[in-house]
């Protein structure tokens, strides 16, 4: 298996703690930020994510903000909201924003991971049915 990279983004240093040791553990290679300004420095410099993970309440810029932000310039990276503040208002926005998943905190870590896969394998095939499409000159 290849290893999926994984920038976790969450101002709260003990939810960023627990999921790097928990994607480690799952042999994940791992980036975290405590802010969506940190998250889109280190997006830009390290153009190789596979998933983003990502509070939506934070100091700064928020994460749905910093969704609309990566659908910029990386309109394929699938970004995974995490809120301990659910609404159905920051639910239909951030499905507006096209996020991959909206997951309600505190979470089950073992869906979590589930989401997080499923959403690093999606863009795996993504990334490999564009670089087809490039060498068949579509």
């Amino acid at each position: 298996m290849d290893t999926h990279k994984i920038l976790i983004v969450d101002d709260e240093l003990l939810i960023r703690d627990l999921l790097y040791d928990y994607f480690l553990s799952k042999d994940y290679s791992i980036m975290t930020a405590n802010s969506a300004e940190e998250a889109m420095e280190i997006v830009e410099q390290h153009d190789d994510f596979d998933v983003v993970l990502t509070d939506i309440k934070m100091g700064g810029i928020d994460g749905l903000q910093l969704v609309e932000d990566l659908r910029q310039s990386h309109r394929n990276l699938p970004v995974i909201v995490m809120t301990a503040f659910p609404s159905v208002e920051t639910a239909v926005e951030a499905l507006r924003k096209r996020v991959y998943d909206y997951i309600v905190k505190p979470f089950n870590i073992n869906r979590l991971y589930s989401v997080v896969e499923a959403a690093a394998k999606k863009h795996d095939r993504d990334r490999k049915a564009h670089e087809q499409e490039v060498v068949n000159g579509e």
